[in-house]
C-alpha cells in the first residue's frame, strides 16, 4: 500500500476546512446576509451617506499614506536587520513583532499619551506648530504602528535567502551599488513587498483599537469607517452597521485579490528572467 505524503490527509483537511467555516466564513456570510437584507436602494443610502463619505475618505487616505511610510521604513528596517549586525539586533528584531503582541488598545492610549499636547513628544512638536494626536496625523501614526510588522516579516526572509552572488556579479559587470539594488535584489523582493504593502493596507483599514483613543474621532475629520460601525451598533442600528462594513470587506478583498494577480505576474517575470 503506498503511503501517502500527509498521514491522516482526511481528518487534517476535515478539521482545517471545519475550522475556517466556523471561523471565517460564517461571520463574513452573517455580514454579507445582515447587509443584504437591506435592500439595494436602502443599502446604497448607508453607504453613500455624508458622514460614511468621509469616514471612508479618512480612513482609505490614512491607510494609504500609513502603507507608503511603511514600505520605505519597512524595507529599510528589514535591510539593516538582514545585512549589518550591531549591540541590541536581537532586541531591534523582537520589538518588530510588539504590535503583534500589545493589545491595540494599549498602543493607542501609549500613543496619546506621547504625542498629546502635554505628552513627551508632544510638547515639542506643539510649539512648531505640528499636531498629532486628534488629528488626521496621529491615525496615520497609529496605522504606522500596528501595520508595520506586515512588511518586514515579509521582505525580512527573502532579504536573508537571497544569493550573495548575484550581488558580485553585478559589481565584477561595473554596476553601482544604486543599480544592483534596483535592477538585482528589488524585483526579487518584488512578491514579498506587494504581499506586505497588502497585508499592512488591510490592516490599517481595519484597525479600531490604536486609533480611537488618538484620532479624536470627530464626525467628517477624523472618524474612521470601523469607529462608525461601532457607534452604529451601539444605537443598535445592526443593519446599517453591516452595510458599512460590508465595503470595508469588500475593499480588502479587491486589494488582495490585485496582490495576488500582480505577485503572479511578478513571479512568471523572474521566471522568464
Amino acid at each position: 500500500m503506498k503511503q501517502r505524503v500527509l498521514p491522516g490527509l482526511s481528518l487534517s483537511l476535515g478539521v482545517t476546512l471545519f475550522y475556517a467555516a466556523l471561523i471565517i466564513a460564517l461571520p463574513v456570510l452573517a455580514l454579507v446576509f445582515k447587509a443584504a437584507s437591506l435592500g439595494p436602494a436602502a443599502y446604497w443610502q448607508i453607504v453613500t451617506s455624508e458622514r460614511a463619505l468621509a469616514s471612508y475618505r479618512v480612513t482609505a487616505l490614512s491607510a494609504l499614506a500609513a502603507t507608503v511610510f511603511n514600505f520605505f521604513f519597512g524595507l529599510a528596517l528589514a535591510w539593516v536587520l538582514v545585512r549589518y549586525r550591531f549591540p541590541g539586533r536581537r532586541l531591534l528584531d523582537a520589538v518588530v513583532d510588539l504590535p503583534f503582541a500589545l493589545p491595540t488598545a494599549v498602543a493607542g492610549i501609549a500613543l496619546t499619551t506621547l504625542f498629546a499636547p502635554g505628552g513627551w513628544f508632544g510638547h515639542v512638536l506643539d510649539p512648531l506648530g505640528i499636531r498629532v494626536a486628534y488629528t488626521p496625523l496621529g491615525i496615520m501614526l497609529a496605522m504606522c504602528f500596528t501595520s508595520l510588522p506586515f512588511i518586514v516579516r515579509t521582505v525580512q526572509p527573502v532579504l536573508e535567502e537571497l544569493d550573495p552572488a548575484l550581488e558580485e556579479a553585478g559589481q565584477s559587470l561595473g554596476a553601482s551599488d544604486r543599480e544592483i539594488f534596483t535592477r538585482v535584489i528589488l524585483p526579487l523582493l518584488a512578491p514579498s513587498i506587494l504581499a506586505g504593502l497588502s497585508l499592512s493596507f488591510a490592516r490599517s483599514l481595519g484597525e479600531f483599537g490604536a486609533i480611537i483613543f488618538i484620532a479624536g474621532n470627530q464626525p467628517m475629520s477624523t472618524e474612521i469607517t470601523a469607529l462608525l460601525v461601532f457607534i452604529r451598533l451601539e444605537e443598535y442600528e445592526y443593519q446599517a452597521a453591516a452595510a458599512i462594513a460590508s465595503v470595508l470587506l469588500i475593499t480588502a478583498f479587491v486589494m488582495l485579490a490585485l496582490t495576488n494577480i500582480l505577485q503572479r505576474r511578478a513571479l512568471r517575470y523572474m521566471q522568464r528572467g
